[in-house]
């Protein structure tokens, strides 16, 4: 006669159900990284503006002054993105998990982060609208072009170029790991070098009218979609390129 023993449910499974939410927790063990020290580039640059506008204020200018110094924490999350590969990969590894559930949790940790930075964003753009640019006109958030289709608007432009600036971070430190100092290089050098040459074939052909008069019809959210389908190409060059990656 055998005896039939029923385990636990907990106990059918070897793995957790949050293993994504597992490398979430793993990104912010070092919350210096994804939030102080943003938070401190975006003060700094925010307190230095002011004094700047500050000063020419006080030399008699009293038109609108506008700063695209907000920007300063996005270049950041590139490094942000590089340090989640270089400090946690073979960290991840070790706790056996995937290479996809690697990357699905650190892009949403940087989501989770990107969303916060953004709140940010814009309730320094109300601040900044409610009291005429900190009263001598200078802007640091509230920037018109920006702000066309609102707070929700500017919000997720800052969303998706933060976004954008980290899986760039994230996807070149895979590509040193992979494959080396030598071809990171030579892949920014070609990259530099693409840029260029589309720049130098519109100024051949004299069509920079007709490229400011895309960008402008396009607008901050209509370029910050396709900046999202970008960071999309990105995230899966990311894990392809992760995936063959030895540990």
């Amino acid at each position: 006669m055998t005896a039939l023993i029923d385990r636990p449910p907990e106990a059918r499974t070897s793995r957790p159900k949050s293993r994504i939410l597992g490398v979430v927790r793993l990104q912010f063990t070092n919350r210096q990284t994804f939030i102080w020290v943003p938070l401190l580039i975006l003060t700094g640059a925010w307190l230095i503006t002011l004094i700047i506008h500050w000063i020419i204020a006080s030399a008699g200018v009293d038109g609108p002054m506008y700063s695209g110094s907000s920007q300063a924490p996005l270049w950041y999350f590139a490094i942000v993105g590089a340090q989640a590969v270089n400090l946690t990969f073979y960290f991840s590894q070790a706790m056996s998990l995937t290479r996809r559930e690697f990357c699905l949790g650190s892009f949403l940790a940087a989501a989770i982060s990107a969303v916060g930075m953004s709140a940010v964003f814009v309730v320094m753009g109300f601040i900044e609208q409610a009291t005429d640019g900190y009263g001598m006109n200078g802007y640091v958030s509230y920037l018109p072009w920006v702000w066309e289709h609102g707070p929700l608007g500017a919000g997720f432009v800052y969303f998706v170029l933060t976004i954008l600036c980290y899986i760039l971070g994230f996807w070149f430190a895979i590509v040193y790991k992979r494959f080396g100092t030598l071809i990171l290089t030579s892949s920014l050098i070609a990259i530099a070098l693409a840029l260029l040459a589309g720049a130098a074939w519109v100024n051949v052909n004299r069509a920079w009218p007709e490229v400011w008069a895309a960008l402008v019809d396009a607008q901050a959210v209509g370029l910050a979609l396709w900046a999202l389908g970008l960071s999309a190409v990105f995230a899966l060059g990311s894990y392809l390129t992760v995936r063959r990656l030895t540990t």
